[in-house]
């Protein structure tokens, strides 16, 4: 029987771009629906005791970092380790998934989320400017006036702060996290464990 598969993610987050495309791909082999869920992970961090990448130790930075790029070599992925628009507002982008999610248009929603996350990660785009961004939905083959109108109405808005409580309940703490029946994996390094669910 197929799975579901609840998806969080963070829209300025290298570890859901590292994920993204394999993850896209795991859930098409396997036949598993997918929901979307791009959150608030500072709302997230402040209740579950992460840290903000600028707040966080000297020490963990330059950890960060080396595992980035172990990470790009050992996948072959490209990524661009210090891009010049990163931490980007990722609030007008969210709101555009979110919008095409509540229109019952998950293939789309998480098409966007991943060409956002590339153009951050491999393109060095500003994804929070509004000119940018347009330019990414409709490179996707979406009719972009229409979805960032949608994006901006009030009603996506509050989608996105229900989204972030449900996850904060759900025992979300970090992007990428994935829940398959019950059981949470989180962090692009654990995509096999999240094949293996998929698969049994």
């Amino acid at each position: 029987m197929a799975k579901h598969v609840d998806y969080y993610v963070s829209l300025n987050s290298p570890w859901t771009y590292l994920a993204s495309k394999r993850f896209e791909a795991m859930a098409q082999k396997h036949n598993a629906s997918v929901t979307i869920w791009p959150v608030d992970f500072g709302s997230v961090f402040a209740v579950s005791g992460g840290l903000p990448l600028p707040k966080r130790s000297p020490q963990r930075q330059a950890y960060r970092m080396m595992e980035l790029k172990r990470w790009r070599d050992h996948l072959g992925i490209a990524l661009t380790l210090e891009p010049k628009y990163f931490p980007a507002d990722e609030v007008p982008a969210a709101r555009c998934v979110i919008a095409l999610r509540e229109q019952g248009r998950m293939a789309d929603a998480i098409k966007l989320a991943h060409a956002v996350l590339s153009a951050l990660w491999t393109e060095e785009k500003n994804t929070g400017d509004p000119a940018t961004l347009k330019a990414i939905i409709a490179a996707c083959g979406l009719d972009a006036d229409a979805v960032m109108q949608a994006g901006a109405a009030p009603e996506t808005a509050a989608k996105r702060d229900e989204y972030t409580k449900a996850a904060i309940d759900s025992g979300v703490f970090g992007a990428p996290f994935f829940i398959i029946d019950g059981e949470r994996f989180w962090g692009q390094d654990r995509l096999d464990f999240v094949e293996r669910k998929l698969a049994s």
